[in-house]
């Protein structure tokens, strides 16, 4: 099983933890294993079109999937996946 580490905004909706398991051979089914245990992370996570939402950066041990193969990027058994909300706005 993967490592998820959550950022503070999606902790509530996982009780609270700061890391959460999920399997899956790949970053999609991981993310999707853990949107089925907390579906309250979906929205957050998931575009209405399946795919990573904009706001959302996922690095798969410190790169950024959005460079790998995205969602169907390989995940091993002992790799972290840590979500990261993008950061927006300014004056």
């Amino acid at each position: 099983m993967a490592t998820v580490r959550i950022p503070p905004v999606l902790r509530p909706s996982v009780g609270g933890e700061r890391e959460v398991t999920a399997e899956g051979e790949n970053v999609g089914d991981v993310l999707r294993a853990l949107t089925t245990s907390h579906p309250d992370t979906s929205a957050q996570i998931f575009g209405p079109d399946g795919d990573l939402n904009r706001y959302v950066n996922v690095y798969l041990n410190d790169e950024d999937v959005r460079v790998l193969d995205g969602l169907d990027t390989n995940v091993g058994g002992s790799d972290v996946l840590v979500i990261l909300p993008a950061m927006a706005g300014g004056a």
